[in-house]
């Protein structure tokens, strides 16, 4: 059974810097896409890092420049190092993967209306504060 589970979560200040790891098993990296989304109360879940499985990554753009999306496949562990932290940041954070074309595995195409989740699989979250 493929399981995701994230950490490294916490309270920072402005301008800070965190990084999230998620710790994935029973999961095949290869033919898949990987990704970071995140969701504050009352409002939908945006995605804003996807990471295919050739090395392509992509961003949205709150947050280019300032985040990078990376795997660790030996590890089974997916990465993301948030820098330049801003209060607007402040979100859960879900880490996911599915079987997706290269095409399907950006964040432009996952977030745009109406469009089908390309994730099979997601991770409880791991909480992230920015004050």
């Amino acid at each position: 059974q493929v399981q995701l589970v994230e950490s490294g979560g916490g309270s920072v200040q402005a301008g800070g810097s965190l990084r999230l790891s998620c710790a994935f098993s029973g999961y095949t990296y290869s033919g898949h896409c990987m990704g970071w989304s995140r969701q504050a109360p009352g409002k939908e879940r945006e995605e804003v890092a996807t990471l295919l499985w050739s090395g392509t990554t992509s961003y949205a753009d709150s947050v280019k420049g300032r985040f990078t999306i990376s795997k660790d496949g030996a590890k089974n562990t997916l990465y993301l190092q948030m820098n330049s932290l801003k209060p607007e940041d402040t979100a859960m954070y879900y880490c996911a993967a599915g079987r997706a074309s290269p095409a399907s595995c950006t964040v432009p195409t996952i977030q745009a209306p109406g469009a089908s989740s390309v994730f099979s699989y997601w991770g409880q979250g791991t909480q992230v504060t920015v004050s």
